[in-house]
């Protein structure tokens, strides 16, 4: 199994436990830290129109200013929603959609509010998620995930934050925020986008 140290640009334990079982899976003994245990707890500003753009923002970041060694990688990821009948906003600005410091509900609400009157089929959507790697050497590596569905006319569901109450997935007749965590995992956009890593790592190192 081969050890390999990755330092990635978030704070959250279940995000850091994610990337740690999948890189497991594909063979990979990680020793997973996160930004702030490198002593980095702010990034730059996100300024990309892309969401791969603003996970490498935060990958240089790290790149940068933390001292590595010949195992090292930085990881970083950005994820969002993307609605077709909206030109593919709220995009980027996806947590900042109903302003700075808006809840989930009121980003929620604006969103069904830009919607309404349009018709169920009209209103196809995707969670995407971005992962930027840099290796040791400086080398970049980007993968993407999906998560297609519609957006629902009204909130279900208490399993999820987000915009998940909203986001109908066909296959299973549920908004994301009505399945088990186990089925959320095995579809999720970023669970693809790491996957899709992991395979690329595989033939780096």
């Amino acid at each position: 199994m081969k050890k390999i140290k990755v330092i990635a640009a978030t704070g959250n334990k279940n995000k850091l436990k994610e990337f740690a079982e999948i890189f497991s899976a594909y063979g990979f003994d990680v020793e997973m830290k996160s930004a702030a245990d490198c002593g980095i707890f702010e990034f730059p500003e996100e300024t990309e129109k892309t969401f791969i753009g603003n996970a490498f923002i935060k990958a240089q970041y790290i790149y940068d200013n933390v001292n590595k060694d010949s195992e090292t990688i930085v990881l970083a990821d950005d994820s969002g929603l993307t609605v077709d009948a909206l030109g593919g906003a709220p995009g980027v600005f996806s947590a900042r959609y109903a302003g700075e410091d808006a809840t989930d509900d009121d980003r929620i609400n604006k969103l069904l509010g830009e919607l309404d009157g349009v018709a169920e089929n009209d209103r196809t959507a995707a969670f995407v998620c971005s992962i930027a790697v840099i290796l040791p050497d400086g080398t970049k590596l980007n993968t993407d995930g999906f998560l297609r569905g519609r957006i629902a006319f009204k909130k279900k569901g208490s399993n999820g934050f987000g915009y998940d109450p909203i986001m109908y997935i066909p296959e299973f007749d549920k908004t994301v925020a009505e399945l088990s965590s186990e089925q959320k995992n095995e579809i999720s956009h970023r669970g693809e986008a790491l996957r899709l890593m992991a395979d690329k790592l595989k033939n780096v190192f």
